[in-house]
């Protein structure tokens, strides 16, 4: 995480803290009607990424939707994902930030993978949308 000069967390030269990229992410997403919005604090479990952000989207039409909020979201913030995968068919879409990364599945998919299990030892983030 970035301290700017004065010790304040926040943008470091226009980008985001990876935390409020994970914000920024779960209210685009939150916009389009993505349900079981979870983010997760993987930094003390995983090398991947500081955060997850795990939804579903009713429809492969719906997590297409809910990936393209999210990346025009966080471009307006000036930050771009370095890997895009699962883009077609849908099912499972992940978009890759580097600190961040996004799971937007179909319900199907979502409950066969469990990732909520798999990285339970995270700490969950509340996330305050309405």
């Amino acid at each position: 995480m970035h301290k700017d000069f004065t010790g304040k967390e926040g943008r470091a030269e226009g980008l985001l803290t990876s935390r409020k990229k994970a914000l920024c992410a779960a209210r685009a997403a939150h916009e389009k009607k993505a349900t079981g919005l979870l983010a997760l604090d993987v930094q003390k479990v995983s090398l991947l990424a500081d955060y997850f952000l795990i939804c579903s989207g009713a429809t492969t039409r719906q997590t297409r939707a809910v990936a393209e909020a999210v990346q025009k979201a966080l471009a307006q913030e000036g930050t771009e994902p370095s890997h895009v995968e699962g883009a077609v068919p849908g099912r499972w879409i992940l978009l890759d930030y580097g600190d961040l990364i996004v799971h937007i599945f179909d319900d199907e998919t979502r409950r066969y993978y469990e990732l909520e299990k798999l990285w339970g030892d995270a700490r969950r983030i509340r996330l305050s949308l309405d």
